[in-house]
């Protein structure tokens, strides 16, 4: 099957109310054209200079996310255009992305990633980590972020059990901090959760966002 296909099978399969995250990161724009052309507009990169080369050349009505773990170095490659970043992991990394959206005059959203798989590859704050970092006067002073919800990633593993305890997991931090912190911010909305090998069981713990690459566009070339 090709991307328009694929675009249309996993779209009978969520709901109208999660946002689908296509992960174009390591596909030349041919490909993500593809996708364009079929109606597709919300896209997925994790390299910062791939990411600002990819919107420079592609149409201006895309909506791209950033997916990836951000170095506070590379934040200025994004910062001009990019429409939420999923993984904030340090308030070191959310006062450069605040600084740079200064520079920008804009407000650029964010969601907080929180380590629900527990392993060393993976990064994220704890549960209570975020909360010191939204409870900080650091935070508090910042006016040009804005904190929309959650991102984790699951454990690389067959036991569905032990994915739907994480996904779980983020849904229930999820609630705790917005009963803390955001319970008049409507903006504060979203749980990015689930790839294409368990989108669906995100989406049946309460993920708003799926971030899927290899069932839209084959698998990805590792070597890039």
């Amino acid at each position: 099957m090709g991307i328009a296909d694929n675009l249309k099978t996993i779209g009978k399969k969520i709901p109208q109310n999660v946002k689908l995250i296509a992960v174009s990161k390591t596909k030349p724009v041919e490909i993500i054209q593809e996708a364009y052309d079929f109606g597709h507009r919300i896209f997925g990169e994790n390299k910062p200079q791939e990411l600002r080369d990819k919107q420079a050349i592609m149409p201006k009505d895309i909506e791209w996310h950033f997916i990836g773990h951000l170095q506070t170095n590379k934040v200025k490659y994004i910062a001009p255009f990019v429409s939420l970043i999923h993984g904030v992991d340090s308030l070191k990394v959310l006062n450069e992305i605040n600084k740079q959206a200064i520079r920008n005059d804009r407000v650029i959203d964010c969601l907080i990633q929180i380590d629900i798989a527990h392993e060393e590859t993976k990064f994220g704050l704890l549960e209570d980590q975020a909360r010191e970092l939204l409870n900080s006067d650091e935070f508090r002073s910042m006016k040009n972020v804005r904190i929309c919800g959650l991102m984790g990633i699951g454990s690389i593993t067959n036991d569905l059990n032990k994915t739907r305890g994480e996904f779980k997991e983020l849904k229930t931090t999820f609630l705790k901090l917005k009963e803390e912190f955001f319970l008049k911010e409507d903006s504060f909305s979203e749980v990015s959760m689930g790839m294409s090998s368990d989108y669906s069981l995100a989406i049946e713990e309460g993920s708003t966002m799926v971030r899927i690459g290899s069932s839209i566009f084959g698998e990805r070339d590792y070597l890039k």
